[in-house]
């Protein structure tokens, strides 16, 4: 039976007085590439957050979220399985979630503890299998001399990079990345997205990106869900996103949505490792 990756319908989200999330419903269909767009406090991190279910939306009717055909939650509780639903999507964040003080490698080798005890990670007991498909995913973004470094001695485009390589060994069927590019430089920035591009268009993931660079979104995404103030205002192909039509929705924000004047993104190929493309 054929599922959607996600589905929203009716997600409200409010902190305190303040609506992070207005009635938002979409749908996205499975091996596709979205941005999710918008300008700062418009509600994109949040919703992310709630389609892992590391957020509760607001009790009441509504609020319904399925990731791969698995319930996450549904007016406001969580679905008792959620974890099993998490185990095949992988989250990105801006802030890159590596433990500093350990390897490259045992970060990277988080990515498999929904198939390890908690213990065998924690004291390094990995497996030949583990180490040569954590191994092949650092080849992949690019980070196999790095492997056995420590985490903090990376730079941030570095750090990012092995993050993916994470969600490689998890498996992930869908990857929602928090601004992934926030924090880094231009060609850092061109990188992870030709990496998330890359994963997409060789395995089959469907990637969720969250941007407020609108050209990034052209370069890699083919299709654009725009957020202001918490609701969704255009969902639809990236190309049809003009100044005109950004200035539309966005008004007096455009300009933080609008390139930064460096030289135009252009999307990079990597070649997949047979060993993750059996995955």
């Amino acid at each position: 039976m054929r599922h959607d990756a996600v589905e929203v319908q009716g997600l409200n989200k409010t902190f305190g007085t303040h609506r992070a999330l207005r009635d938002v419903s979409l749908s996205v269909r499975c091996g596709e590439m979205v941005a999710l767009l918008g300008a700062s406090g418009s509600g994109k991190s949040t919703l992310l957050r709630h389609l892992s279910g590391l957020q509760r939306a607001d009790a009441g009717p509504g609020g319904i979220v399925t990731v791969l055909g698995q319930p996450v939650q549904m007016g406001g509780r969580l679905a008792p399985d959620v974890r099993r639903t998490r185990a095949q999507v992988a989250m990105v964040f801006q802030q890159f979630n590596l433990v500093d003080r350990l390897p490259v490698m045992t970060n990277v080798l988080a990515g498999a503890l929904h198939r390890m005890p908690a213990w065998r990670w924690a004291m390094g007991r990995f497996t030949d299998d583990e180490l040569q498909r954590a191994q092949a995913a650092l080849g992949c973004v690019g980070m196999a001399a790095c492997a056995w470094q420590r985490a903090s001695t990376l730079s941030g485009g570095q750090q990012q990079r092995a993050a993916i390589s994470r969600a490689l060994v998890q498996g992930a069927e869908l990857i929602l990345a928090d601004e992934p590019i926030a924090s880094l430089d231009p060609e850092s920035s061109r990188r992870v997205m030709s990496l998330l591009a890359e994963l997409n268009r060789e395995l089959g993931v469907t990637v969720m990106v969250s941007l407020h660079q609108v050209d990034y979104a052209f370069a890699f995404c083919p299709r654009t869900i725009a957020l202001r103030a918490g609701e969704v205002v255009y969902d639809g192909p990236t190309k049809l996103l003009d100044a005109a039509r950004l200035r539309e929705l966005y008004g007096t924000q455009t300009d933080e949505l609008m390139p930064t004047g460096h030289a135009a993104v252009e999307p990079t190929v990597n070649a997949m490792p047979p060993m993750l493309q059996a995955a």
